[in-house]
């Protein structure tokens, strides 16, 4: 039931993330609970300030209607009166959260003659608002009355609110969001760009589409945010506002679904899906550009279309995903809890924003949103790591399949040689010595024939460990061909292979294969070849040590036979 729950989440939150929205809180007048807020009459027209002060006009001031103003193209008036005194501040201000094309002059009456408020700073706020802050001459007290102006410059403007605070506590509050933005751009940047460092290396795809996809989710919540617009670079997104979050949302999105088709390895358990999610991915790519519609009005049109695709393929990505958790894919499982996470705050974030202002949702958009992207570029980096693991280790079991003998788990005769090859190179660097054990097991012909393969087979795995028991760490055993073992005794003369050879022999003299009728004992013979009394090396040893083994089969068998030098 979780599992489907976080997957809900990523497939509901993902239409909300990238789909060009008009939120209705965005398109409404909202005012402090302490202002209250009037519009003149459309009827009265363009007055001066001088006119509105003297209060001659003041019962033509109605009750606002922010549907009917947004279709004017021309300057209007608001009458803002305090129901209550401001906070104490040393200095107070008018906080006027609004759309970038709105001109705003705001007066207050000083002995009944207007006075125009002069402007603090501005603050960048979500959506492409922005928080005009005016500095008021003394706290507001009840029933004082502002007027305010304010003058489109562009269309589709959204989002107007008042309110009155401090100038140190709205600068408090400025830079504690600020702060949050950028600590949440700059880790979602500084993990693409540490995973983009890695796919240089690796050459791994699912680390370009991470690289992406957080890069494009940084790029979302800094220009969502409004704080992008004030930095360098960023801010050259400033005349095309609107786009910048819609589309790299929407890219996002694509990448997302090329990320999801990667991690949950598609293209080996479903071609077919595989070639599905490509298409949503174009699909993506093509509603981003879609944005441009907004120019002949077609916004919501687009907007609509956008939530039915994303809805479609957030549900398709939902089944997917979770059948890759299924088939046990540990990679795909983080993917659905730090999507889920995500999406969960990007769903509660955007409800908010339908129930309420983008002031009333601040612990989600400065908070609950930034964090949980940063979380869910964690957990996903997680799992990544994950796939990345179980590659290695799939690439590192492949490489001890190569490099070992199936049946008894010692190397094969290639990768043997290869070892003996590089041994020798080292000792004679080295001016070291090196011993060769060339380990033939006794009548194994006799046991294949009477006692059957699977008992031949078993008493060579048998002998492996006794073998084994005697060696060093770096010592080598592998499998040469049939029942015979070789054995590379590094840094060892005579002296110390005769006896690590005796040891060996001993030891599977001990050895008794049962469940194949009577026990099986086992013995074997074994020739000791070293390059300091016989000045060969690499395959020379093994020559002369699988001399010595026929020389100890000759006497007798389950004995040791020292290589001797070649007569001159």
């Amino acid at each position: 039931m979780r599992e489907w729950l976080a997957t809900w989440l990523v497939a509901l939150g993902a239409c909300l993330l990238a789909v060009p929205c008009v939120s209705s809180a965005a398109g409404a007048v909202i005012a402090s609970g302490a202002l209250q807020i009037q519009m003149l009459d459309a009827a009265t027209g363009d007055v001066s300030i001088e006119e509105l002060s003297s209060g001659t006009l003041d019962l033509r001031f109605q009750t606002f209607d922010f549907s009917a103003a947004r279709q004017r193209d021309h300057a209007f008036w608001l009458r803002l009166r305090a129901e209550e005194n401001s906070t104490p501040g040393s200095v107070p201000t008018l906080n006027i959260s609004k759309s970038r094309t709105l001109q705003i002059q705001a007066y207050t009456l000083e002995d009944g003659r207007p006075v125009l408020l002069r402007t603090a700073t501005f603050l960048p706020g979500f959506r492409g608002l922005h928080q005009m802050v005016l500095a008021l001459p003394h706290r507001l007290a009840k029933d004082q009355v502002l007027y305010v102006r304010v003058d489109p410059q562009g269309q589709r403007w959204e989002g107007l609110q008042f309110a009155v605070s401090t100038l140190e506590q709205t600068l408090a509050t400025g830079a504690e969001h600020a702060r949050m933005i950028a600590l949440a751009f700059g880790a979602l940047l500084a993990m693409a760009c540490s995973s983009l460092l890695i796919w240089l290396v690796l050459s791994d795809r699912l680390l370009l589409l991470y690289a992406t996809l957080f890069s494009l989710q940084a790029l979302y919540v800094a220009y969502l945010s409004g704080q992008g617009f004030e930095w360098p670079v960023l801010q050259l997104g400033a005349p095309v506002m609107s786009y910048t979050w819609n589309v790299t949302a929407a890219l996002s999105g694509a990448a997302a679904c090329l990320f999801v088709r990667e991690i949950a390895e598609l293209r080996l358990y479903s071609p077919k899906v595989h070639a599905i999610f490509r298409w949503l991915a174009i699909t993506f790519v093509v509603l981003a550009f879609a944005n441009v519609a907004q120019e002949i009005g077609l916004g919501v049109v687009v907007a609509a279309i956008g939530n039915l695709v994303f809805l479609g393929s957030a549900l398709f990505t939902l089944v997917v995903s979770f059948l890759a958790w299924q088939r046990n894919n540990r990679a795909a499982g983080w993917f659905l809890i730090a999507w889920g996470l995500l999406e969960g705050f990007t769903i509660a974030t955007a409800v908010r924003l339908l129930l309420t202002d983008p002031e009333g949702a601040e612990g989600l958009l400065y908070y609950g949103l930034p964090l949980s992207m940063v979380a869910a570029a964690v957990l996903i980096a997680l799992g990544v790591a994950d796939r990345l693991r179980d590659q290695r280790l799939a690439l590192s079991d492949a490489e001890k399949r190569a490099q070992t003998d199936p049946l008894t788990g010692v190397l094969n005769r290639r990768s043997l040689v290869e070892r003996l090859e590089a041994a020798c190179l080292r000792a004679r660097a080295r001016g070291l010595p090196i011993a060769l054990l060339f380990i033939d097991l006794d009548h194994f012909k006799e046991i294949n024939d009477t006692r059957g393969h699977q008992a031949g087979d078993a008493c060579l795995r048998a002998v492996i460990g006794p073998i084994h028991a005697e060696l060093r760490q770096s010592d080598v055993i592998g499998r040469y061909g049939g029942e015979e073992f070789v054995v590379i005794l590094s840094s060892a003369d005579i002296a110390a292979a005769g006896p690590i050879a005796e040891r060996i022999r001993n030891r599977v003299a001990d050895v008794r294969v049962e469940g194949f009728g009577p026990p099986i004992q086992v013995t074997c013979s074994i020739g000791v070849a070293t390059s300091d009394t016989l000045g060969v090396w690499g395959e020379h040893l093994i020559a002369r040590a699988d001399a010595a083994v026929y020389d100890a089969k000759r006497s007798g068998r389950n004995r040791v036979q020292i290589a001797g030098a070649l007569p001159a």
